[in-house]
């Protein structure tokens, strides 16, 4: 084969470097012990779905940089009966958080710029003005974030929604991320249930609360609020307080939702099929109960 890079050996440049044009990245070749080369697929890297974006904070007006995931780089798996989203080698939950490095701002990706001037107000006052030192270092280049760290960062999210008088959604929606980060941490330590037994526990009983707050929260909402709601229509929120519905054993308020979306002549065909689903698994709950 020619050459495609030919020429460029003057500038200093490897010539050589399109030998391979279309060769996989994530191919590791592998020097064997009889002297033989193979090849084998890496399994990419958390970082490697990860991107520094630079914002702008609506609080202090500061402009710092933020984790966010690649678009169009991951490659999603089946969801978590209640929506929860689920993707290859990356749990994207854990990202969906910005967070002020200079006065501490903090809230879930889709709420960080939405902001009146009296919350910001009670913002300044009840978070910004409180802390004795930001709660995180400007961040400079690509890092990951372990469950605990999201979690903390979630749960600031949550206390500003408070302060700031936020919606029901936007309070229930918080403490549903929580929960399915906790459920993430739970998924990880059960790699080892022995070792990690006492904090199973307590990540289990941490998550039963968030996840009954939640889904007080959206309750609440369903009948004050109008959609959308956290940026779900309401066939969506009606599947969603289906599926905790039925995780927190409330079978007759499930089984009244799923029949619901069933004959609805608005719900989409993914969401009558997953409530199709839903209603097998509430049938079969059912008769073992």
């Amino acid at each position: 084969m020619d050459n495609l890079l030919s020429g460029l050996g003057k500038f200093g440049l490897d010539e050589g470097a399109a030998n391979n044009l279309f060769e996989d990245a994530n191919v590791v070749t592998k020097q064997n012990a009889d002297g033989s080369v193979s090849k084998e697929i890496a399994a990419p890297k958390e970082e490697d779905f990860l991107l520094l974006k630079a914002v702008r904070c609506p609080i202090c007006d500061g402009t710092f940089r933020t984790i966010q995931i690649k678009s169009g780089r991951t490659k999603r798996k089946e969801p978590d009966m209640d929506l929860r989203p689920r993707f290859e080698h990356i749990d994207t939950n854990k990202y969906d958080i910005t967070t002020c490095p200079k006065c501490g701002f903090t809230a879930i990706n889709r709420y960080f710029g939405h902001l009146s001037s009296l919350q910001t107000k009670m913002i300044k006052e009840g978070v910004c003005d409180k802390f004795k030192t930001p709660p995180t270092q400007e961040i400079t280049e690509i890092k990951t974030y372990t469950y605990d760290e999201a979690i903390e960062l979630f749960k600031l999210a949550l206390y500003t929604s408070v302060v700031k008088k936020a919606s029901n959604s936007e309070k229930a929606y918080a403490c549903l991320k929580i929960s399915w980060l906790l459920r993430g941490k739970m998924e990880e330590l059960a790699v080892d249930k022995e070792k990690n037994k006492e904090a199973i526990i307590a990540t289990q009983k941490e998550y039963a609360s968030f996840y009954a707050q939640a889904f007080e929260g959206f309750v609440k909402a369903m009948s004050s609020e109008n959609y959308p709601m956290c940026g779900m229509d309401q066939s969506t929120v009606d599947l969603l307080i289906a599926a905790m519905a039925f995780n927190l054993g409330k079978y007759d308020y499930s089984s009244r939702f799923v029949s619901s979306l069933i004959v609805s002549r608005t719900a989409g065909g993914n969401i009558k099929k997953r409530a199709h689903e839903l209603k097998e698994k509430l049938v079969e709950r059912m008769k073992n109960k």
